[in-house]
């Protein structure tokens, strides 16, 4: 029985599976940091963009201009 205690403690097989999933654990984390920050950026881009669209949807058209498309924003 001692011999098995000692060859189990000597034995280093398992340590590559727990490097394996604290590296993807760390990973993982980065991941979903990186999720989060471009997330924010990215709802503000959006909410900027729409209010420039807001704005020129309700800009008026000048009274010499015969085109659709205003071309000031």
């Amino acid at each position: 029985m001692t011999n098995f205690v000692k060859t189990f403690l000597r034995d280093e097989t398992g340590a590559s599976a727990a490097e394996y999933a604290l590296i993807l654990a760390i990973v993982g984390v980065a991941i979903g940091a990186a999720a989060l920050t471009l997330g924010g950026n990215v709802r503000a881009a959006i909410a900027g963009a729409a209010v420039d669209v807001h704005k020129c949807n309700t800009a008026s058209m000048p009274a010499s201009s015969t085109s659709t498309v205003l071309t000031t924003c």
